[in-house]
Formats: structure tokens, C-alpha cells, sequence
């Protein structure tokens, strides 16, 4: 099988060899994609098989542990089953080109994937998408610069705020924050719709105030930051607009950034919400199955890549609902003992 350049970030070009490269082939067995109901789930790919899989910006932890996840599926299965991680926009745009056949396994923040199969926000109609399982939790990272004034997300009103890629779940989560803290996010803020690496350049050479990144903990991008501007920016607290928050998804709960995860002088109260990782539904149950099983066999190497992959566990595997989990990846789970 050939090598697919996926990097969404290099434009049109790119996607259309996705769809050619990754959608051609991936989660194929000599060319059938569409998973036959009627047949027993064995968990064993015995054609070569590869899935692409759509992460998040490169600077973040989608793209960290989807990579390590694609290295995984291939020695998990003797070669069997191979993956391709791609750089993306992350969950919104993952959720569309998962559907639309250009990648076969997607990170997805939860809220965006209950809208997707319930057809709100960012979607104008039910996705035919399910779930291989529940993963780790997104940590809310509102970083502002010291000198900006900012002291709460109502204090961003006129300000240059980094609120994510578009079509991201960063953006979904900065807005409805916005929102919650009584502003406008399409007028009351100067909005930077900015990948996370541009958006940390913004913030060392003072051209953006302040940003929002909805991802796990230590984010590559997050801590270079903190390493090399030290004093010249702080978290803020967003526990004040959880109840909000709460309100529009009960899939936002409290959660601290812990003073060691960055250095920081205390303890940082915030909002996380949980990961899923989703499949289309028609993916074939054998490769669904592989793909789940390895998640959690391999969750240590996964977790060397990244120690956000620590949080992924079995006890919070099934905890998908409203969003179906895969039949593959109920046959994995069941195997693994994941109640």
C-alpha cells in the first residue's frame, strides 16, 4: 500500500488525496467497506487493511496519540491492519469527513459527537456515525497574556482571542464560554480562528491577548508556551460558568489542571469534557473490533506517547450514550471484560 500525505493543513490538494488515498482503501478488506451485519465478529483482520484516522492540530494530544495509535494497530496485528494519522481541524471537521469517507476513525470532543448523531450545532441532520469507545478527557485551557488585562472570560470583551481552528471543538466549547460569560463571540471580541501553533506564536510576540484549547494534559503547544513566556501569561479560572455550561451539555463537568502539569503557581479550577472515538456505522465489524481491542491492550504505549492516554480506561469505555457504540467495538469491549 502506498504512503498518503493526510495533513489537511496543506490545503485542497491535500484533501483530495485523502479521499483517493484514505478513503479508497481505508477500513476496505478487498474492497468491501460496508460491514456485513449477518456475519459472526471474529476480531481478526486477515487482509491487509489500512484506516485513516483524523486527529487534531500537531502541537496537540488528538494528533500525539493518533499517531501512536496508527504505529499500534500495525503490531497489534502483525501488519494486518495499518493506520495513517492525519493533522486536521479536529472534531467538527473530523466528525464531516469521517461521514463524508475521507478518514475511517475520528477523535471527537463528546459534546460535538452527541450533536452529530442528534443532528444539532454544527450539524443540520443525525451523522451516521457511531462510537468504538469513550477514551481520555479534554481539559479547557483558557491562557491569557499578564499584561492583557484579562482577568475572566466576560474581560475578553474588544480583545484578540485565539478561539481554535475552525470547525473545531475548541471553537464549539470557546463560544458557547463566550456565551455563558455574556459576550457575542461574533462581535465582541477581535476573533482569531487560529490552529494551536500559530495561535502560541500570537500569544509569545503579543499579537493575540489570549486563547482557547480544549485538549488533554501536558499539550505539547500549552507547555512551550508556559516554558518560554513564564510569568507573561496566566490560566484562567473557568469554574464560575460551569453551571452554564452544564446547562447546554451535562457532558461538561468540573476538572483541575494540577500545578505540576505545567508549573504552575497553583492548582487551575476548569472545565473538561470527555473523547470519543468514532467510526462510521457501516465500518466493518472485524476492523472495528481490531481497532478497539488495541486501544486498550495498548493503552501504555499509547500513554508514552502522551500521558493523556493514562485516562483511558475500561470502566468509562461504554459511557458513549446518546451516541451508539459500534457492534465491533461492543464484541471488544465485552471480550475485554469492560462492564
Amino acid at each position: 500500500m502506498r504512503r498518503i500525505d493526510t495533513r489537511i493543513a496543506a490545503g485542497v490538494g491535500a484533501l483530495a488525496l485523502v479521499a483517493a488515498g484514505a478513503g479508497g482503501c481505508g477500513g476496505r478488506q478487498d474492497g468491501a467497506a460496508t460491514d456485513d451485519a449477518a456475519k459472526d465478529i471474529t476480531c481478526k483482520v486477515t487482509t491487509d487493511t489500512r484506516v485513516g484516522i483524523a486527529t487534531g492540530n500537531a502541537t496537540g494530544v488528538y494528533y500525539v496519540v493518533g499517531n501512536a495509535l496508527a504505529g499500534e494497530l500495525s503490531k497489534a496485528t502483525d501488519g494486518k491492519l495499518t493506520g495513517t494519522a492525519a493533522e486536521t481541524g479536529a472534531s467538527v471537521q473530523n466528525v464531516e469527513q469521517l461521514v463524508a469517507g475521507q478518514y475511517d476513525v475520528a477523535f471527537s470532543l463528546f459534546d460535538t459527537a452527541v450533536n452529530a448523531v442528534q443532528g444539532k450545532g454544527s450539524f443540520s441532520s443525525p451523522q451516521p456515525v457511531k462510537a468504538l469507545a469513550r477514551i481520555y478527557d479534554n481539559y479547557t485551557q483558557v491562557v491569557v497574556r499578564a499584561d492583557s488585562g484579562i482577568t475572566s472570560v466576560a474581560g475578553m470583551k474588544g480583545k484578540k482571542i485565539s478561539t481554535g481552528s475552525p470547525k473545531s471543538g475548541t471553537e464549539v466549547i470557546a463560544n458557547r464560554l463566550l456565551t455563558a460569560a455574556g459576550l457575542d463571540p461574533a462581535t465582541d471580541i477581535q476573533a482569531q480562528r487560529l490552529d494551536l501553533t500559530k495561535t502560541v506564536d500570537g500569544m509569545k510576540d503579543g499579537s493575540i491577548d489570549g486563547f482557547f484549547w480544549s485538549g488533554g494534559i501536558p499539550t505539547g503547544g500549552v507547555t512551550d508556551l508556559l516554558t518560554t513566556a513564564g510569568g507573561k501569561v496566566t490560566f484562567l479560572d473557568l469554574s464560575p460558568l460551569l453551571p452554564k455550561m452544564a446547562e447546554l451539555n451535562p457532558a461538561y463537568q468540573a476538572g483541575t489542571i494540577g500545578k505540576d502539569v505545567y508549573s504552575t503557581p497553583a492548582d487551575v479550577p476548569t472545565i473538561v469534557v470527555p473523547n470519543v472515538l468514532l467510526v462510521r456505522d457501516n465500518l466493518d465489524a472485524d476492523v472495528a473490533c481490531a481497532i478497539t481491542r488495541t486501544v486498550f491492550d495498548r493503552r501504555d504505549a499509547l500513554a508514552q506517547a502522551n500521558p493523556a492516554a493514562k485516562g483511558i480506561e475500561l470502566g468509562n469505555a461504554r459511557k458513549t450514550d446518546p451516541v451508539p457504540l459500534h457492534r465491533g467495538a461492543d464484541r471488544a469491549l465485552t471480550d475485554l471484560g469492560a462492564s
